[in-house]
C-alpha cells in the first residue's frame, strides 16, 4: 500500500511514516508540507492513500479532499483526513467531499494504520468517539434531509443498511443475520447503487437522515 503524507508540521510527519513505514505492507511515497504540493504529488505519484492535515497553507485538507476525492473526480483517490480538531462540520464536509476517513491527530498507531489498511479497502474509518453523534446530528438539520431512492431498498438491504449506520462490520452484520459475508457484500453493494452513493460512510449518513435508525 503507497501512502502519500500531508502535514504543515514535519514532526507530525516524520511520526506518521514511522508509524506506516514499520508495517511491511505500507510505503510511504512523498510527505509534503501544504495542501498544493499534495494534489501535486497526488495526481503524479497516485498513492493508494494520501493522508491529510486538514489545517495546511496553500489548500486545506479540506479542499485538497475535494480535488482528489470529490464526486466529480473521475479517478478518485483515496483520502484519511487528520486533525486535532473535534469538529463535526469538519466531519461533515470532509466525508461529503469524498474522504473516506476521518482521524484525530490523538487516535493512537492502531487506528492510524487500520484506517489506512479500510481506505485501500473501499471501507470508511471515523474516530469513534465522533461517528455516531455525527450521524445522529442529521436527523436535526431538515435541510440535508434524506431523499428516498428511485427504486426502493429490500427488506434485506434495509436491514443491512440500518447495520452499517450503527457501526458494524461486514462480519457483525453477517452474523446478526445469519447469513454470509458474501451476501452482506451483495446487499450493500445493492443498497449503494440505489442510494448513489459510494462508501459505508455515505450509507450510514443516508440511514441517519431517513430516521431508519433509532437515535
Amino acid at each position: 500500500m503507497r501512502v502519500l503524507i500531508a502535514d504543515d508540521q514535519e514532526l507530525m510527519r516524520v511520526g506518521f511514516r514511522m508509524i506506516l513505514e514499520a508495517q511491511p505492507d505500507i510505503t510511504v511515497v512523498a510527505d509534503v508540507a501544504d495542501g498544493r504540493a499534495a494534489v501535486e504529488a497526488a495526481r503524479r505519484l497516485r498513492p493508494d492513500v494520501c493522508l491529510l492535515d486538514i489545517r495546511m497553507p496553500g489548500l486545506d485538507g479540506l479542499q485538497v479532499t475535494r480535488l482528489l476525492a470529490g464526486p466529480d473526480v473521475a479517478d478518485p483517490i483515496a483520502v484519511v483526513v487528520i486533525t486535532m480538531f473535534d469538529d463535526d462540520e469538519y466531519v461533515d464536509v470532509a466525508l461529503q467531499s469524498g474522504a473516506s476517513g476521518f482521524l484525530l491527530k490523538d487516535c493512537g498507531p492502531a487506528l492510524l494504520v487500520e484506517a489506512v489498511r479500510a481506505a485501500v479497502r473501499g471501507d470508511v474509518l471515523v474516530a469513534p468517539q465522533v461517528t455516531v453523534r455525527l450521524l445522529r446530528s442529521f436527523r436535526h438539520r431538515p435541510q440535508i434531509r434524506a431523499t428516498a431512492p428511485v427504486e426502493a431498498l429490500t427488506d434485506r438491504e434495509n436491514d443491512v443498511v440500518r447495520a452499517v449506520a450503527r457501526g458494524l462490520t461486514n462480519q457483525e452484520i453477517a452474523d446478526e443475520l445469519f447469513v454470509a459475508v458474501s451476501t452482506v457484500k451483495t446487499h450493500l453493494a445493492a443498497a449503494q447503487a440505489k442510494l448513489g452513493v459510494r462508501n459505508r460512510v455515505e450509507v450510514a449518513s443516508w440511514a441517519w437522515r431517513a430516521g431508519l435508525v433509532d437515535a
